[in-house]
Protein backbone atom coordinates (compact mmCIF):
# COMPACT_ATOMS: atom_id res chain seq x y z
CA UNK A 1 0.00 0.00 0.00
CA UNK A 2 1.08 3.54 -0.68
CA UNK A 3 0.53 6.04 2.12
CA UNK A 4 -1.04 8.36 -0.47
CA UNK A 5 -3.78 5.88 -1.37
CA UNK A 6 -7.30 6.27 0.01
CA UNK A 7 -8.47 3.05 1.64
CA UNK A 8 -12.08 1.84 1.68
CA UNK A 9 -13.99 3.07 4.75
CA UNK A 10 -14.04 0.97 7.90
CA UNK A 11 -17.30 0.11 9.67
CA UNK A 12 -16.35 0.78 13.28
CA UNK A 13 -18.32 -0.25 16.34
CA UNK A 14 -19.18 2.43 18.95
CA UNK A 15 -16.19 3.40 21.10
CA UNK A 16 -17.94 2.36 24.31
CA UNK A 17 -18.37 -1.17 22.94
CA UNK A 18 -14.78 -1.29 21.71
CA UNK A 19 -13.49 -0.07 25.08
CA UNK A 20 -15.33 -2.91 26.83
CA UNK A 21 -13.74 -5.35 24.39
CA UNK A 22 -10.32 -3.84 25.11
CA UNK A 23 -10.72 -4.18 28.88
CA UNK A 24 -11.63 -7.86 28.51
CA UNK A 25 -8.59 -8.81 26.42
CA UNK A 26 -6.20 -11.16 28.23
CA UNK A 27 -3.18 -8.92 27.59
CA UNK A 28 -4.68 -5.73 29.02
CA UNK A 29 -6.54 -7.40 31.88
CA UNK A 30 -3.34 -9.21 32.93
CA UNK A 31 -1.35 -5.98 32.76
CA UNK A 32 -3.93 -4.19 34.91
CA UNK A 33 -3.93 -7.04 37.42
CA UNK A 34 -0.15 -6.90 37.77
CA UNK A 35 -0.25 -3.10 38.14
CA UNK A 36 -2.62 -3.53 41.09
CA UNK A 37 -0.49 -6.38 42.49
CA UNK A 38 2.74 -4.36 42.44
CA UNK A 39 3.80 -2.90 45.78
CA UNK A 40 6.76 -1.52 47.74
CA UNK A 41 8.62 -4.82 47.46
CA UNK A 42 8.26 -5.07 43.69
CA UNK A 43 11.55 -4.62 41.87
CA UNK A 44 12.47 -4.02 38.24
CA UNK A 45 15.78 -3.87 36.41
CA UNK A 46 17.25 -0.88 34.60
CA UNK A 47 14.90 -1.38 31.64
CA UNK A 48 11.77 -1.50 33.80
CA UNK A 49 11.49 -5.29 33.36
CA UNK A 50 10.30 -7.29 36.35
CA UNK A 51 13.30 -9.00 37.98
CA UNK A 52 13.48 -12.73 37.42
CA UNK A 53 13.01 -13.58 41.11
CA UNK A 54 9.55 -12.05 41.09
CA UNK A 55 8.27 -13.70 37.92
CA UNK A 56 6.91 -16.81 39.72
CA UNK A 57 4.84 -14.62 42.07
CA UNK A 58 3.59 -12.53 39.14
CA UNK A 59 2.64 -15.68 37.23
CA UNK A 60 0.83 -17.03 40.27
CA UNK A 61 -1.06 -13.73 40.63
CA UNK A 62 -2.26 -14.17 37.05
CA UNK A 63 -3.10 -17.84 37.53
CA UNK A 64 -0.54 -18.86 34.92
CA UNK A 65 1.08 -22.30 34.96
CA UNK A 66 3.26 -24.31 32.65
CA UNK A 67 6.54 -23.63 30.88
CA UNK A 68 5.32 -20.33 29.36
CA UNK A 69 4.01 -18.89 32.63
CA UNK A 70 7.06 -16.76 33.41
CA UNK A 71 7.31 -15.44 29.83
CA UNK A 72 3.61 -14.54 29.78
CA UNK A 73 3.90 -12.79 33.12
CA UNK A 74 6.93 -10.87 31.90
CA UNK A 75 5.03 -9.74 28.80
CA UNK A 76 2.07 -8.64 30.93
CA UNK A 77 4.43 -6.56 33.05
CA UNK A 78 6.04 -4.94 30.00
CA UNK A 79 2.58 -4.01 28.74
CA UNK A 80 1.74 -2.50 32.14
CA UNK A 81 4.88 -0.34 32.00
CA UNK A 82 4.52 0.65 28.33
CA UNK A 83 0.82 1.44 28.68
CA UNK A 84 1.40 3.69 31.67
CA UNK A 85 -0.29 1.46 34.24
CA UNK A 86 2.84 1.50 36.44
CA UNK A 87 5.71 3.97 36.78
CA UNK A 88 9.31 3.29 37.70
CA UNK A 89 9.70 5.56 40.75
CA UNK A 90 13.41 5.06 41.38
CA UNK A 91 15.52 3.57 38.58
CA UNK A 92 18.50 2.99 40.87
CA UNK A 93 16.44 1.18 43.47
CA UNK A 94 14.15 -0.39 40.86
CA UNK A 95 10.97 0.57 42.71
CA UNK A 96 7.58 1.08 41.05
CA UNK A 97 4.16 2.55 41.79
CA UNK A 98 0.74 2.57 40.19
CA UNK A 99 0.42 5.20 37.44
CA UNK A 100 -2.43 7.34 36.13
CA UNK A 101 -3.13 4.87 33.34
CA UNK A 102 -4.48 2.37 35.85
CA UNK A 103 -7.16 4.84 36.88
CA UNK A 104 -8.05 5.41 33.22
CA UNK A 105 -9.05 1.77 32.90
CA UNK A 106 -11.67 2.13 35.64
CA UNK A 107 -12.73 5.77 35.35
CA UNK A 108 -11.60 7.03 31.95
CA UNK A 109 -13.63 7.71 28.85
CA UNK A 110 -13.92 5.01 26.16
CA UNK A 111 -11.47 6.96 24.02
CA UNK A 112 -8.95 7.10 26.87
CA UNK A 113 -9.31 3.38 27.51
CA UNK A 114 -8.74 2.68 23.82
CA UNK A 115 -5.64 4.88 23.95
CA UNK A 116 -4.19 2.63 26.66
CA UNK A 117 -5.09 -0.46 24.63
CA UNK A 118 -3.42 0.96 21.51
CA UNK A 119 -0.19 1.35 23.46
CA UNK A 120 -0.50 -2.26 24.63
CA UNK A 121 -1.10 -3.30 21.03
CA UNK A 122 2.14 -1.66 19.91
CA UNK A 123 4.07 -3.56 22.59
CA UNK A 124 2.61 -6.90 21.50
CA UNK A 125 3.13 -6.23 17.79
CA UNK A 126 6.73 -5.30 18.57
CA UNK A 127 7.17 -8.54 20.52
CA UNK A 128 5.65 -10.54 17.67
CA UNK A 129 8.36 -9.25 15.32
CA UNK A 130 11.14 -10.63 17.54
CA UNK A 131 12.34 -14.22 17.04
CA UNK A 132 12.04 -16.81 19.79
CA UNK A 133 14.06 -16.28 22.96
CA UNK A 134 16.10 -19.45 22.48
CA UNK A 135 17.32 -18.07 19.16
CA UNK A 136 18.19 -14.78 20.84
CA UNK A 137 20.24 -16.55 23.51
CA UNK A 138 22.16 -18.47 20.84
CA UNK A 139 22.76 -15.27 18.88
CA UNK A 140 24.09 -13.46 21.95
CA UNK A 141 26.34 -16.44 22.66
CA UNK A 142 27.59 -16.09 19.09
CA UNK A 143 28.86 -12.64 20.02
CA UNK A 144 31.85 -14.36 21.72
CA UNK A 145 31.16 -12.94 25.16
CA UNK A 146 30.82 -9.37 23.96
CA UNK A 147 27.16 -9.27 25.03
CA UNK A 148 26.23 -7.92 21.60
CA UNK A 149 23.49 -9.42 19.47
CA UNK A 150 24.80 -11.22 16.40
CA UNK A 151 21.93 -10.53 13.97
CA UNK A 152 23.78 -12.22 11.12
CA UNK A 153 23.93 -15.48 13.07
CA UNK A 154 20.24 -15.14 13.91
CA UNK A 155 19.34 -14.33 10.28
CA UNK A 156 17.00 -11.65 11.58
CA UNK A 157 16.51 -8.17 10.17
CA UNK A 158 14.37 -6.21 12.66
CA UNK A 159 13.20 -3.63 10.11
CA UNK A 160 12.39 -6.24 7.48
CA UNK A 161 10.52 -8.38 10.02
CA UNK A 162 8.46 -5.41 11.20
CA UNK A 163 7.71 -4.41 7.60
CA UNK A 164 6.65 -7.97 6.78
CA UNK A 165 4.19 -8.12 9.69
CA UNK A 166 2.90 -4.61 8.92
CA UNK A 167 2.37 -5.66 5.29
CA UNK A 168 0.41 -8.76 6.30
CA UNK A 169 -1.73 -6.78 8.75
CA UNK A 170 -2.27 -4.10 6.10
CA UNK A 171 -3.54 -6.69 3.62
CA UNK A 172 -5.78 -8.19 6.30
CA UNK A 173 -7.20 -4.70 6.91
CA UNK A 174 -7.89 -4.24 3.19
CA UNK A 175 -9.67 -7.60 3.00
CA UNK A 176 -11.76 -6.63 6.02
CA UNK A 177 -12.81 -3.14 4.94
CA UNK A 178 -13.48 -4.41 1.44
CA UNK A 179 -16.21 -6.69 2.82
CA UNK A 180 -19.73 -5.82 3.90
CA UNK A 181 -19.51 -6.30 7.67
CA UNK A 182 -17.63 -4.85 10.63
CA UNK A 183 -15.43 -7.93 10.60
CA UNK A 184 -14.50 -9.82 7.44
CA UNK A 185 -14.67 -13.50 6.65
CA UNK A 186 -11.96 -15.81 7.96
CA UNK A 187 -8.94 -15.58 5.64
CA UNK A 188 -6.82 -18.68 4.92
CA UNK A 189 -3.28 -18.19 6.20
CA UNK A 190 -1.68 -19.43 2.92
CA UNK A 191 -3.57 -16.77 0.94
CA UNK A 192 -2.54 -14.04 3.38
CA UNK A 193 1.11 -15.12 3.31
CA UNK A 194 1.06 -15.31 -0.49
CA UNK A 195 -0.35 -11.77 -0.69
CA UNK A 196 2.95 -10.36 0.56
CA UNK A 197 5.32 -12.92 -0.99
CA UNK A 198 4.07 -13.72 -4.49
CA UNK A 199 4.70 -10.90 -7.03
CA UNK A 200 1.50 -9.52 -8.53
CA UNK A 201 2.64 -10.21 -12.10
CA UNK A 202 3.62 -13.84 -11.43
CA UNK A 203 1.06 -16.10 -13.12
CA UNK A 204 2.31 -19.31 -11.50
CA UNK A 205 4.48 -19.27 -8.33
CA UNK A 206 7.85 -20.99 -8.64
CA UNK A 207 8.94 -23.67 -6.19
CA UNK A 208 11.23 -21.14 -4.53
CA UNK A 209 8.36 -18.70 -4.03
CA UNK A 210 6.11 -21.47 -2.71
CA UNK A 211 8.80 -22.38 -0.19
CA UNK A 212 8.95 -18.72 0.90
CA UNK A 213 5.17 -18.74 1.35
CA UNK A 214 5.40 -21.89 3.45
CA UNK A 215 8.11 -20.32 5.65
CA UNK A 216 6.04 -17.15 5.98
CA UNK A 217 3.02 -19.20 7.10
CA UNK A 218 5.03 -20.73 9.92
CA UNK A 219 6.24 -17.29 11.04
CA UNK A 220 2.73 -15.91 10.90
CA UNK A 221 1.34 -18.87 12.83
CA UNK A 222 3.66 -18.03 15.72
CA UNK A 223 3.00 -14.28 15.43
CA UNK A 224 -0.78 -14.63 15.26
CA UNK A 225 -0.78 -16.83 18.34
CA UNK A 226 0.85 -13.86 20.11
CA UNK A 227 -1.53 -11.28 18.63
CA UNK A 228 -4.79 -13.04 19.48
CA UNK A 229 -4.62 -12.37 23.27
CA UNK A 230 -4.42 -8.60 22.72
CA UNK A 231 -7.74 -8.75 20.89
CA UNK A 232 -6.44 -7.85 17.44
CA UNK A 233 -7.53 -11.03 15.67
CA UNK A 234 -9.49 -14.23 15.88
CA UNK A 235 -7.13 -17.02 14.92
CA UNK A 236 -7.50 -20.71 14.14
CA UNK A 237 -3.90 -22.03 14.28
CA UNK A 238 -2.17 -24.29 11.81
CA UNK A 239 -2.98 -27.94 12.48
CA UNK A 240 0.00 -29.32 14.39
CA UNK A 241 -0.28 -32.57 12.43
CA UNK A 242 0.95 -30.64 9.38
CA UNK A 243 4.16 -29.79 11.18
CA UNK A 244 4.87 -33.35 12.32
CA UNK A 245 7.76 -35.30 10.84
CA UNK A 246 6.96 -36.94 7.52
CA UNK A 247 7.67 -40.42 8.88
CA UNK A 248 5.26 -40.00 11.81
CA UNK A 249 1.78 -41.51 11.51
CA UNK A 250 -1.02 -38.99 12.16
CA UNK A 251 -3.12 -39.67 15.25
CA UNK A 252 -6.29 -39.60 13.15
CA UNK A 253 -7.19 -39.45 9.44
CA UNK A 254 -6.81 -35.92 8.05
CA UNK A 255 -8.43 -34.16 5.12
CA UNK A 256 -5.71 -32.66 2.91
CA UNK A 257 -8.30 -30.53 1.10
CA UNK A 258 -9.47 -28.77 4.28
CA UNK A 259 -7.91 -25.30 3.92
CA UNK A 260 -8.77 -24.43 7.53
CA UNK A 261 -6.06 -26.87 8.68
CA UNK A 262 -3.49 -24.41 7.35
CA UNK A 263 -4.65 -21.60 9.61
CA UNK A 264 -7.53 -19.10 9.40
CA UNK A 265 -7.57 -15.51 10.65
CA UNK A 266 -9.76 -12.42 10.73
CA UNK A 267 -9.69 -9.03 12.39
CA UNK A 268 -11.94 -8.46 15.36
CA UNK A 269 -13.95 -5.21 15.51
CA UNK A 270 -11.40 -4.02 18.07
CA UNK A 271 -8.58 -5.09 15.75
CA UNK A 272 -10.14 -3.14 12.90
CA UNK A 273 -10.16 -0.05 15.12
CA UNK A 274 -6.55 -0.66 16.15
CA UNK A 275 -5.16 -1.19 12.66
CA UNK A 276 -7.00 1.88 11.36
CA UNK A 277 -5.41 3.95 14.14
CA UNK A 278 -1.98 2.62 13.17
CA UNK A 279 -2.60 3.38 9.48
CA UNK A 280 -3.67 6.95 10.29
CA UNK A 281 -0.55 7.38 12.40
CA UNK A 282 1.55 6.15 9.46
CA UNK A 283 0.03 8.77 7.14
CA UNK A 284 -2.57 6.70 5.29
CA UNK A 285 -5.98 8.10 4.46
CA UNK A 286 -8.16 5.52 6.20
CA UNK A 287 -11.74 6.81 6.45
CA UNK A 288 -14.46 5.38 8.66
CA UNK A 289 -18.16 5.30 7.92
CA UNK A 290 -19.77 8.33 9.53
CA UNK A 291 -16.78 10.62 8.98
CA UNK A 292 -18.77 12.74 6.49
CA UNK A 293 -22.12 13.12 8.25
CA UNK A 294 -21.34 16.61 9.54
CA UNK A 295 -19.69 17.84 6.35
CA UNK A 296 -21.20 19.52 3.29
CA UNK A 297 -22.58 17.80 0.22
CA UNK A 298 -19.37 18.58 -1.69
CA UNK A 299 -17.34 16.58 0.85
CA UNK A 300 -19.89 13.77 0.75
CA UNK A 301 -19.84 13.42 -3.05
CA UNK A 302 -16.06 13.71 -3.31
CA UNK A 303 -15.46 11.44 -0.32
CA UNK A 304 -17.79 8.65 -1.41
CA UNK A 305 -16.51 8.80 -5.00
CA UNK A 306 -13.86 6.22 -4.11
CA UNK A 307 -16.04 4.14 -1.76
CA UNK A 308 -17.36 0.70 -2.73
CA UNK A 309 -21.11 0.88 -3.54
CA UNK A 310 -22.35 -0.56 -0.23
CA UNK A 311 -20.14 1.79 1.78
CA UNK A 312 -21.18 4.82 -0.29
CA UNK A 313 -24.83 3.87 0.28
CA UNK A 314 -24.34 3.54 4.05
CA UNK A 315 -22.43 6.83 4.35
CA UNK A 316 -25.05 8.68 2.29
CA UNK A 317 -27.90 7.28 4.37
CA UNK A 318 -26.24 8.58 7.53
CA UNK A 319 -25.67 11.99 5.90
CA UNK A 320 -29.29 12.27 4.75
CA UNK A 321 -30.53 11.21 8.16
CA UNK A 322 -29.19 14.46 9.63
CA UNK A 323 -30.93 16.74 7.11
CA UNK A 324 -34.25 17.95 5.76
CA UNK A 325 -34.91 16.05 2.48
CA UNK A 326 -35.62 19.12 0.34
CA UNK A 327 -32.64 21.07 1.66
CA UNK A 328 -30.40 18.03 1.28
CA UNK A 329 -31.48 17.55 -2.34
CA UNK A 330 -30.71 21.19 -3.17
CA UNK A 331 -27.31 20.94 -1.51
CA UNK A 332 -26.48 17.73 -3.37
CA UNK A 333 -27.46 19.16 -6.74
CA UNK A 334 -25.39 22.30 -6.18
CA UNK A 335 -22.35 20.19 -5.26
CA UNK A 336 -22.77 17.99 -8.35
CA UNK A 337 -22.09 20.81 -10.82
CA UNK A 338 -18.72 21.21 -12.47
CA UNK A 339 -16.57 20.51 -15.51
CA UNK A 340 -13.51 19.14 -13.69
CA UNK A 341 -12.35 15.55 -14.09
CA UNK A 342 -14.18 14.37 -10.97
CA UNK A 343 -17.52 15.99 -11.86
CA UNK A 344 -19.12 13.00 -13.70
CA UNK A 345 -18.52 10.71 -10.74
CA UNK A 346 -19.88 13.38 -8.36
CA UNK A 347 -23.05 13.52 -10.43
CA UNK A 348 -23.35 9.72 -10.35
CA UNK A 349 -23.01 9.75 -6.55
CA UNK A 350 -25.52 12.61 -6.45
CA UNK A 351 -27.99 10.59 -8.50
CA UNK A 352 -27.49 7.60 -6.19
CA UNK A 353 -27.97 9.81 -3.13
CA UNK A 354 -31.13 11.36 -4.53
CA UNK A 355 -32.56 7.88 -5.06
CA UNK A 356 -32.68 7.63 -1.26
CA UNK A 357 -34.65 10.86 -0.89
CA UNK A 358 -38.45 10.79 -0.96
CA UNK A 359 -40.94 12.73 -3.07
CA UNK A 360 -40.57 15.78 -0.81
CA UNK A 361 -37.41 16.57 -2.78
CA UNK A 362 -39.34 17.02 -6.04
CA UNK A 363 -39.21 20.87 -6.05
CA UNK A 364 -35.40 20.77 -5.97
CA UNK A 365 -35.31 18.51 -9.05
CA UNK A 366 -37.75 20.66 -10.97
CA UNK A 367 -35.61 23.72 -10.25
CA UNK A 368 -32.72 22.27 -12.29
CA UNK A 369 -34.62 20.91 -15.30
CA UNK A 370 -33.09 23.59 -17.52
CA UNK A 371 -29.60 23.18 -16.09
CA UNK A 372 -27.32 21.70 -18.83
CA UNK A 373 -25.41 19.57 -16.31
CA UNK A 374 -28.25 18.49 -14.02
CA UNK A 375 -31.33 18.50 -16.27
CA UNK A 376 -30.78 14.91 -17.40
CA UNK A 377 -30.48 13.34 -13.97
CA UNK A 378 -33.40 15.50 -12.77
CA UNK A 379 -35.63 14.04 -15.50
CA UNK A 380 -34.53 10.51 -14.59
CA UNK A 381 -35.36 11.08 -10.91
CA UNK A 382 -38.76 12.65 -11.66
CA UNK A 383 -39.70 9.83 -14.03
CA UNK A 384 -38.67 7.17 -11.50
CA UNK A 385 -40.84 8.86 -8.85
CA UNK A 386 -43.88 9.05 -11.14
CA UNK A 387 -43.92 12.84 -11.43
CA UNK A 388 -46.28 14.40 -13.96
CA UNK A 389 -45.51 16.99 -16.62
CA UNK A 390 -41.82 16.14 -17.00
CA UNK A 391 -40.53 17.80 -20.19
CA UNK A 392 -38.92 15.50 -22.72
CA UNK A 393 -35.14 15.88 -23.03
CA UNK A 394 -33.56 17.26 -26.17
CA UNK A 395 -31.24 15.08 -28.24
CA UNK A 396 -28.30 17.21 -27.12
CA UNK A 397 -29.18 16.59 -23.47
CA UNK A 398 -29.55 12.84 -24.05
CA UNK A 399 -26.10 12.58 -25.63
CA UNK A 400 -24.52 14.82 -22.98
CA UNK A 401 -26.01 12.68 -20.21
CA UNK A 402 -24.80 9.52 -21.97
CA UNK A 403 -21.21 10.79 -22.14
CA UNK A 404 -21.40 11.96 -18.51
CA UNK A 405 -22.74 8.59 -17.36
CA UNK A 406 -20.05 6.56 -19.14
CA UNK A 407 -17.36 8.93 -17.84
CA UNK A 408 -18.64 8.38 -14.31
CA UNK A 409 -18.68 4.61 -14.73
CA UNK A 410 -15.12 4.69 -16.07
CA UNK A 411 -13.99 6.64 -13.03
CA UNK A 412 -15.86 4.38 -10.63
CA UNK A 413 -15.17 0.94 -12.08
CA UNK A 414 -12.59 1.18 -14.84
CA UNK A 415 -12.97 -1.30 -17.71
CA UNK A 416 -15.54 -3.48 -15.95
CA UNK A 417 -17.84 -6.06 -17.54
CA UNK A 418 -20.81 -3.86 -16.59
CA UNK A 419 -19.32 -0.94 -18.50
CA UNK A 420 -18.56 -3.18 -21.48
CA UNK A 421 -22.23 -4.21 -21.55
CA UNK A 422 -23.31 -0.55 -21.35
CA UNK A 423 -21.03 0.36 -24.26
CA UNK A 424 -22.36 -2.49 -26.41
CA UNK A 425 -25.93 -1.49 -25.59
CA UNK A 426 -25.38 2.16 -26.55
CA UNK A 427 -23.85 1.28 -29.90
CA UNK A 428 -26.61 -1.24 -30.62
CA UNK A 429 -29.55 0.97 -29.64
CA UNK A 430 -28.46 4.19 -31.36
CA UNK A 431 -27.62 3.88 -35.04
CA UNK A 432 -25.15 6.55 -36.01
CA UNK A 433 -24.26 7.09 -32.34
CA UNK A 434 -20.65 8.01 -33.04
CA UNK A 435 -21.57 10.44 -35.85
CA UNK A 436 -23.27 12.59 -33.21
CA UNK A 437 -21.38 11.71 -30.03
CA UNK A 438 -18.07 13.32 -31.05
CA UNK A 439 -19.80 16.70 -31.26
CA UNK A 440 -21.01 16.61 -27.62
CA UNK A 441 -19.68 19.59 -25.66
CA UNK A 442 -18.46 17.62 -22.63
CA UNK A 443 -14.87 17.64 -21.29
CA UNK A 444 -14.79 13.82 -21.23
CA UNK A 445 -16.18 13.19 -24.74
CA UNK A 446 -12.89 12.13 -26.33
CA UNK A 447 -11.90 9.95 -23.36
CA UNK A 448 -15.29 8.23 -23.34
CA UNK A 449 -15.18 7.52 -27.08
CA UNK A 450 -11.64 6.13 -26.79
CA UNK A 451 -12.82 3.86 -23.97
CA UNK A 452 -15.75 2.68 -26.09
CA UNK A 453 -13.32 1.84 -28.88
CA UNK A 454 -11.20 -0.09 -26.42
CA UNK A 455 -14.11 -1.97 -24.84
CA UNK A 456 -16.37 -2.84 -27.77
CA UNK A 457 -15.72 -6.40 -29.05
CA UNK A 458 -16.83 -5.63 -32.62
CA UNK A 459 -13.74 -4.41 -34.50
CA UNK A 460 -15.75 -2.32 -36.96
CA UNK A 461 -17.68 -0.49 -34.22
CA UNK A 462 -14.50 -0.09 -32.15
CA UNK A 463 -12.83 1.58 -35.15
CA UNK A 464 -15.79 3.97 -35.52
CA UNK A 465 -15.46 4.90 -31.85
CA UNK A 466 -11.73 5.62 -32.20
CA UNK A 467 -12.35 7.80 -35.28
CA UNK A 468 -15.02 9.71 -33.34
CA UNK A 469 -12.59 10.19 -30.45
CA UNK A 470 -10.00 11.65 -32.86
CA UNK A 471 -12.61 14.08 -34.20
CA UNK A 472 -13.58 15.10 -30.67
CA UNK A 473 -9.97 15.83 -29.75
CA UNK A 474 -9.47 17.81 -32.95
CA UNK A 475 -12.63 19.82 -32.23
CA UNK A 476 -11.31 20.80 -28.81
CA UNK A 477 -7.77 21.43 -29.96
CA UNK A 478 -6.42 18.31 -28.25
Amino acid sequence: MSDSSILPPARLRPEAELARDALSTPVLSRAARLARWAGPETRVDAGGVLVEEQLPAAAAELGLTGEDAAADASEAWRVAVDAGLVDVVDEEEGTVAAADGLGVLTGGSPQEVLGVWLTALETVIGDASVPDLEGLVDAIAGGEGSGELDLDALDWNPEAEAEFLDGVLGNLYLLTVGGEGAAGEMVPLPALAASVIVPGDMAEPTNDVLEQVSDAMMRLDEQFRMLEPVGLIEYRPVDEALMADADEEPAAPVDDTDVSRYGMVRLTPLGLYGLRARLLEAGFEAPALGDLVDKGADALLDGTAVFPPAAAHAETEQWLGRRDPLGAARELLAAARGTDQGAPLRRLRCQQALSLVGVSAEPALREVLDDPELGGLARVWLAEHGAADVPAPSEDLIFWLTIDTVAAQLAAEGNSEELRALVEGLARQHSGFFDTAWRVDHPATADVLEAMGRLHPDKKIAKEARKAAFKARSQHGG
